[in-house]
């Protein structure tokens, strides 16, 4: 999974509180499997606890032409079983729409256009030689239609898809629910959470995401791991797992820092000692992750502080947290709890 400069390094799960990296408890999926009519599932040949059981890709449709969703990340054995399936369904590719811009959902762009010349690859904000996706463009072959919808928060250029319905004659989406399946890329995932670039766009983009589903059920297809029966339940659990993370945080900075009391951390009885730049009650990001993923190991707790520090971020504009910057560089206390303690960081 590639990222944008200046991020550290993030699996798409995140830590959990029972310190179990979940990606080691993942069910088996096969390499290819039929979800619906008119939708076939193949994975990306790329498991790892940063993609779980690998990237998952979608091919679309009924007739001789499909709509292809990602590429995976270019293993070879993806597009070999890409080109199989295809062969068994008498089909090819129509065009090939991309979720977001990171290599595990792109990588196999290449092999895709080796193997069909000319293919229109689509994606949100496209690089050169693919196509745009606006907001709300619909996709269609015989036997699917999908809506792009634009999500930010994960990437910039994150976008989902809603199967609106059967393209060919007009009726309702697979198995005959209108609207019952939402492909959410890296946004909603089969296990844990995952991590994004902006956590306000981010909730807002899992509250439009959760009103797609118009009759408050249906299905979500993600980027990784396996589909989620309840979509609408799972996007209400991201967005009520992300206001615990908040309210963590912000209980933490409450609390006194590793080896100070709470009299010198500003607490009960107690107030920030003096304005000399010594940063006595602000946390590093690291002692936050440390102290609110203390059950979980420590080779994961640099995944855990990019979710923590776009909290941070979040809480700044809010106007409830400062950063301040002593010699060690930026820490955080929450705002109001003290005046001096070292100049605002930039």
């Amino acid at each position: 999974m590639r990222l944008a400069a200046g991020l550290l390094p993030q699996p798409l799960l995140r830590p959990t509180t029972s310190g179990l990296n979940m990606a080691t408890q993942l069910p088996p999926l096969p390499e290819v499997e039929r979800l619906a009519v008119g939708c076939i599932r193949i994975l990306g040949g790329n498991p790892g606890k940063f993609t779980l059981q690998g990237t998952n890709t979608y091919l679309l449709g009924t007739g001789p032409r499909r709509l292809l969703i990602d590429t995976g990340e270019g293993k070879p054995s993806w597009i070999a079983a890409l080109k199989r399936v295809l062969a068994e369904e008498r089909a090819s590719i129509d065009s090939a729409i991309l979720t977001h811009w990171h290599r595990d959902h792109t990588g196999g762009v290449p092999d895709l256009l080796q193997a069909w010349p000319g293919v229109p690859v689509f994606k949100r904000h496209p690089e050169p030689g693919q196509r745009d996706i606006a907001d709300g463009q619909t996709f269609a072959v015989e036997g699917a239609c999908v809506r792009a919808v634009h999500t930010p928060g994960h990437t910039a250029d994150h976008v989902v898809l809603l199967w609106e319905r059967q393209a060919d004659d007009g009726d309702d989406g697979p198995d005959g629910a209108e609207s019952d399946v939402l492909f959410t890329g890296d946004s909603v995932l089969g296990h844990g959470t995952a991590v994004f670039e902006d956590l306000a766009e981010y909730l807002a983009s899992l509250e439009r995401m959760r009103r797609l589903f118009r009759r408050g059920g249906g299905r979500a297809f993600p980027g990784h791991g396996a589909v989620v029966a309840d979509g609408p339940g799972k996007i209400a659990e991201y967005i009520q797992h992300r206001a615990q993370r908040e309210e963590q945080v912000l209980q933490t900075l409450r609390g006194a820092r590793p080896g100070e009391s709470e009299a010198e951390n500003g607490g009960p009885g107690g107030a920030v000692k003096d304005g000399s730049g010594n940063a006595n009650g602000a946390w590093t990001v690291m002692e936050l992750v440390r102290s609110i993923y203390r059950d979980v190991p420590e080779s994961l707790h640099p995944a855990a502080a990019g979710g923590v520090v776009q909290i941070l971020q979040k809480l700044r504009k809010e106007g409830k947290v400062l950063a301040v910057a002593d010699g060690d560089g930026e820490r955080w206390r929450l705002a109001g709890s003290g005046s001096g303690l070292g100049r605002p960081a930039l």
